[in-house]
């Protein structure tokens, strides 16, 4: 089996594992550049950034400390339907009910209602994060109080049926409850540190083909989280997930059905250069075997990236005409930064070291926005 990333005592092994080909050093650190929680932080939090390794005793006090303060504060209560036998009507009659079980000759009624409650899907959410993530601290008394909180909470009502991610991703914050937004991001990342943990023994992600999939998707929004948190203070828009359009001028009618949409995973503009970087993210290997040499790009990767910048040109947004391109992938055994200019476009092959430590993976993530010819 491969595509397996061991870890032992929250260190990978032998510094680093693999998936599939892909040497990665610290998932957690993709997991911190992926997350709400680095977004609504930004690089405030030093500590946690150039200590992936102790990741997860971080983003468990993170997550104890502001359950603490929720919970000195109240916990956000919520609306859930109920159905219940009254003596009384409350919200709306159920009649089928009430008429099939003869509940009015025994002065009952049988009622419909949304009832306020403290037994919500956000603070499941939460107390399901402090009982999977007090299993992965090293340090016992951050775990014991991880799980006293998670007991209060048991002890306030909270349920035990954590919501699914979808269900958790669909819920939205209003102005009372904004102070929430902090614990639910942390709690997110709680989550999706205890991922890697699943399997049973040392700490393995143990399906290859469903583990690449997850990698590969966490290395596309962590570059975009990271870009988005160290990028905007400097002047940059960062759009990750844009989509371009077709610049059509004539089509039939069913084209619309099967022509396929360029969707990008990064876009940098800077407005002040007149620069704008559109980003592709591959989480294999840049170079294949070629025909007729030993080493070659992947030539689809090349179009792909050449389609979404010539595709643009006299559209309605000047940065657009001479927009560059970037192909970043992670590094297999050896470290790529080359640059090609194809009808005024600069076109950049890059790779980035996922075994380095946390100030080399940030160097060479800033690098690539640097411009290679003046």
């Amino acid at each position: 089996m491969e595509a397996v990333i061991a870890q032992e005592d929250g260190r990978a092994e032998n510094n680093y594992g693999y998936v599939g080909r892909i040497p990665v050093r610290n998932l957690w650190l993709l997991m911190l550049y992926a997350s709400d929680l680095f977004r609504m932080r930004g690089t405030s939090d030093v500590a946690v950034e150039d200590s992936p390794d102790e990741l997860p005793d971080l983003i468990a006090e993170m997550l104890a400390h502001a359950v603490e303060e929720r919970q000195r504060r109240h916990l956000s209560l919520g609306y859930r339907p109920r159905k219940a036998v009254l003596n009384r009507v409350r919200g709306r009659i159920d009649f089928l009910t009430t008429e099939r079980h003869q509940l009015l000759s025994r002065g009952s009624v049988a009622c419909r209602f949304d009832e306020l409650t403290i037994d919500t899907p956000r603070n499941r959410f939460v107390r399901a994060a402090l009982e999977a993530i007090s299993r992965l601290v090293r340090r016992h008394e951050l775990a014991h109080r991880c799980r006293k909180l998670a007991s209060d909470m048991k002890t306030m009502g909270v349920s035990g049926h954590p919501p699914t991610r979808a269900q958790i991703s669909a819920d939205r914050f209003g102005r009372h409850d904004v102070d929430d937004q902090f614990m639910v991001a942390a709690a997110k990342l709680a989550f999706d540190l205890a991922l890697p943990a699943e399997a049973a023994g040392p700490n393995v992600l143990a399906i290859p083909d469903r583990e690449e999939r997850w990698v590969r998707r966490l290395y596309e929004r962590a570059v975009g989280g990271f870009f988005a948190v160290v990028l905007t203070s400097r002047g940059w828009r960062v759009a990750p997930g844009a989509t371009l359009a077709w610049q059509i001028d004539k089509s039939t009618a069913g084209i619309g059905k099967i022509l396929p949409t360029m969707r990008t995973d990064v876009v940098l503009d800077h407005v002040t250069s007149g620069r704008r970087i559109v980003i592709d993210t591959k989480f294999n290997s840049l170079l294949t075997s070629g025909w007729y040499r030993e080493e070659s790009l992947r030539s689809s990767y090349v179009y792909q990236i050449y389609a979404y910048l010539r595709s643009q040109v006299g559209g309605c947004d000047p940065l657009s005409d001479q927009a560059e391109g970037l192909l970043l992938h992670p590094s297999v055994g050896e470290t790529i930064d080359e640059t090609v200019v194809i009808q005024g476009h600069g076109i950049r092959f890059a790779t980035v070291d996922l075994t380095a430590s946390t100030s080399a993976i940030r160097a060479q993530l800033l690098r690539v926005c640097e411009p290679v010819f003046s």
